[in-house]
């Protein structure tokens, strides 16, 4: 509420929803999850997710507390998918 002698805001102009105009730090890297299904290796979620199958170092080196050897991983495991 204005006092007597001013005039009421205008938002008339103002939209609903959210966004954000904020920048994401530079270091911060978006990450997803995958879940494995027989026949993966982490070169084919690579080519899937990449479309390069070289790329699977990035999957191995996220996911190395939970991969011990990037020749096992098993269905039904969930791995982190950096920068997708």
């Amino acid at each position: 509420m204005a006092f007597p002698d001013e005039k009421e805001p205008d938002f008339s102009d103002v939209e609903s929803g959210s966004s954000s105009s904020a920048a994401k730090p530079k270091d911060e890297v978006v990450t997803r999850t995958y879940t494995v299904v027989g026949g993966d290796s982490l070169s084919k979620i690579a080519k899937k997710i990449y479309g390069d199958g070289g790329r699977w170092t990035e999957i191995f080196d996220a996911n190395k507390d939970t991969i011990k050897n990037p020749d096992m991983i098993h269905p039904g495991q969930v791995l982190k998918i950096p920068g997708a």
